[in-house]
């Protein structure tokens, strides 16, 4: 831990990767609650999956991967969104087959592509210690844009995240705002493939949300909850990570899936207690 602590003060490759950490921990703070709290995980993990075929298109073009995986998250979302509220009772297949679709496009383009790109390796798994300046602005920017965006719509995507039929009673555009949900997801998903990669993506998305959620009551006090736990998680993992070599991406998640289930067991052992 210590070669950590004096590795972070003087190397910049690892203070940029400290930074991706806490910048992505916003994020999947904040969206992240709404993806668990709306139980739309899965939704959110097709978004992700479909962005390959957008990086692989992006790659053969030869222009900037990342802004290939923003153009196909945000079609992604609304097509599975839309996909979604058209077509509930075969749900879960259609969501598969878009997952599936632009998996394969993605491969498909990328076979195509002349060369080895060691960088779409990252992407796809994950590489929080090549994160650059650039990615960092692309992140901060993303995080401004979901804190004001929430801000201001908070009380609208509360209202459809937990009680839909009620919101349309209200006279609010329920499926609009369901698809406004999803396309901020999608812009969290590529907020956060530098840092644990396409794989793992929906892990770091979800699993702070939901250990924060065993243990609070509100909406607003789970989001800061979930970006604390995703700042500790994403600066544990690179810490534990550092010494022995490991990747950065799965000991994370790693971390994260280990909290998440010994917070399972003291909240299970917990409510048993109160029972008896």
């Amino acid at each position: 831990m210590m070669e950590f602590v004096r590795a972070l003060g003087s190397q910049p490759f690892l203070q940029y990767a400290f930074a991706a950490g806490l910048l992505a921990s916003l994020g999947c703070g904040v969206m992240g609650t709404f993806v668990v709290v709306r139980r739309i995980a899965f939704l959110a993990g097709g978004i992700a999956h479909a962005v390959l075929g957008g990086m692989g298109l992006a790659l053969y073009l030869g222009v900037s991967p990342l802004g290939g995986a923003l153009v196909a998250a945000v079609a992604a979302a609304l097509i599975i969104g839309i996909v979604s509220l058209r077509a509930r009772e075969h749900e879960d297949t259609l969501i598969g087959a878009i997952w599936a679709v632009g998996m394969a496009l993605g491969v498909v383009f990328i076979s195509q592509t002349p060369g080895y790109n060691s960088e779409l390796m990252s992407y796809l798994f994950g590489n929080i210690l090549m994160v650059t300046s650039g990615d960092l602005l692309l992140m901060a920017v993303l995080d401004l844009f979901l804190l004001i965006t929430v801000g201001l719509f908070f009380r609208q995507l509360q209202a459809v995240t937990f009680d839909e039929e009620f919101s349309r009673l209200r006279g609010l555009p329920a499926d609009l705002l369901y698809l406004f949900l999803l396309v901020l997801a999608a812009l969290t998903v590529v907020l956060l493939i530098r840092v644990v990669g396409l794989i793992l993506v929906i892990a770091l998305l979800t699993l702070p949300a939901a250990v924060a959620g065993q243990w609070t009551g509100s909406l607003g006090r789970m989001m800061g909850v979930a970006s604390i736990l995703g700042a500790v998680f994403t600066t544990g993992g690179l810490a534990l990570s550092y010494g022995p070599d490991l990747p950065a991406g799965a000991t994370i998640i790693l971390l994260a899936g280990s909290v998440f289930i010994v917070s399972t067991i003291f909240k299970s052992r917990r409510i048993r207690g109160r029972r008896s």
